[in-house]
């Protein structure tokens, strides 16, 4: 089992190997830069060789990058559309220095040009970033998003028709949010709403493609289509949800990673962890 959470990356890239390694995880997703600027600072050799080596000291446990949130390739705006290439593109040339396997990706925002439209321009952007970045390698995983405005990919539908759209579908994967599933209309409360969930993304998806999960409990109601996480079992989703998907043979060896709430003295994340693990069983 493959459970972690994502770590901060202050003081250096391969600092993030020593926190995931405070609260025995073993599984990480990092930035590989401030997710909040466009400047991208170049990355050095040895940046690489003290990733490398720390990678190797924490044990061969899979590793994801998250790309900026400023990113949008779905943008009809000139500049933001332009610079979101440039981004992408360095994103996949990053993770592909660093040997990091999956960029994890949430799939732009139409801007009010409607879901169709959007969906056409992501993926047409899309391939455009990966044929500049000079990459061969990484998976680049379309996150399930809550809905919120003019967001794309809260359906799986939505991910499947990029996924078809795309010149590239072997680098595509999707990575599976909780709380953005839940939020989007996707129940995996009880037994019954779990299989109908999953049994729906297999048909439109399909589970060979499902490489990652965000385990997140949801602040706001089922449906809500707010992105809002909470710690495991303290949410709307709740246990017994996280119980199902924990249990799931389907799903035992892919990587789990936390994105909630949390301290510097990452207490919570221990918390969480622990729960899961109690879950598993």
């Amino acid at each position: 089992m493959f459970l972690g959470a994502h770590m901060s990356i202050a003081g250096g890239l391969h600092m993030a190997f020593e926190h995931i390694g405070r609260v025995g995880g073993t599984a990480l997703q990092i930035f590989t830069r401030n997710q909040r600027q466009w400047k991208i600072p170049p990355l050095t050799g040895y940046d690489a060789e003290l990733f490398a080596a720390a990678w190797e000291q924490w044990g061969d446990y899979p590793v994801a990058a998250h790309d900026s949130y400023l990113i949008n390739l779905a943008s009809d705006q000139e500049e933001q559309e332009k610079r979101s290439l440039i981004s992408f593109a360095e994103e996949l040339r990053r993770i592909e220095t660093l040997s990091i396997p999956y960029l994890v990706t949430h799939p732009g925002s139409h801007l009010g040009r409607g879901a169709e439209a959007g969906i056409e321009r992501y993926a047409a952007n899309l391939d455009r970033a990966i044929e500049r970045s000079g990459t061969e390698a990484g998976t680049i995983m379309l996150e399930t998003t809550a809905g919120q405005g003019t967001n794309l990919g809260a359906t799986f539908e939505e991910l499947a028709a990029i996924i078809s759209l795309s010149r590239h579908p072997d680098r595509l994967g999707v990575c599976f949010d909780t709380c953005h599933a839940f939020a989007a209309g996707y129940d995996i409360r009880t037994p019954e709403t779990y299989a109908a969930t999953f049994d729906a993304f297999d048909r439109t998806v399909g589970l060979s493609r499902l490489k990652f999960f965000h385990v997140n409990d949801s602040k706001t109601e089922f449906g809500s289509r707010r992105d809002r996480h909470e710690h495991i079992g303290q949410g709307h989703i709740g246990l017994a949800g996280f119980r199902n998907l924990m249990r799931d043979p389907r799903f035992a060896e892919v990587p789990k990673t936390l994105e909630t709430p949390k301290g510097t003295d990452l207490e919570d994340d221990v918390r969480n962890l622990n729960i899961l693990r109690e879950l598993a069983k």
